[in-house]
């Protein structure tokens, strides 16, 4: 009897060991998932006017790129605090794009730009690719904030609480 209880011993011994590098594995894993930087895709937005602005040209300013479509009925209602984020927070360094995506037709996004007065930058999403290099977002709205160097910081889907954006913003454009 004495030899099955060490064995016995024994094999708890190793399930603990087992379990306790599998714990350490873990938080390994999380705590470099958190630590490791969500960099923004290297993309080119075209805007209504027909210019090209590339993301990595507006480095060194806090940028929020807003994926949104005329039909989307939340992305409809959002946009007037979007206008007053961005105008909050220009002056401090934030720049903002608006980006349609694709199947949002042409004229309905430079009617809406245009009788709506958006002060920032609206991109046409013609094939998807924006949308694609952002992770394939496929719902709208979802906004991603960017910081200086160019690292997504937060994305949102849906609308986003409003008072929690603006305290990032704050963050993020002191940083």
């Amino acid at each position: 009897m004495q030899p099955q209880v060490e064995q016995s011993a024994g094999k708890r011994h190793w399930i603990k060991a087992v379990a306790a590098v599998a714990v350490i594995a873990v938080a390994s894993a999380g705590y470099m998932s958190m630590s490791k930087k969500d960099v923004a895709p290297d993309v080119t937005f075209t805007n209504l006017k027909g210019e090209q602005v590339s993301l990595k040209s507006m480095r060194g300013k806090v940028v929020m790129v807003n994926f949104w479509a005329t039909s989307c009925t939340t992305c409809v209602a959002e946009m007037p605090q979007m206008v007053q984020t961005y105008n909050m927070y220009k002056d401090k360094g934030l720049d903002y794009v608006a980006v349609a995506m694709s199947y949002d037709q042409p004229n309905y996004v430079t009617n809406f730009v245009e009788t709506r007065g958006l002060p920032f930058q609206v991109a046409l999403d013609l094939q998807g690719k924006l949308a694609n290099s952002f992770g394939d977002v496929k719902l709208t709205p979802t906004t991603f904030v960017i910081d200086k160097q160019g690292n997504i910081i937060k994305r949102y889907v849906g609308e986003p609480k409003f008072a929690e954006l603006h305290a990032l913003l704050d963050k993020a454009l002191a940083a």
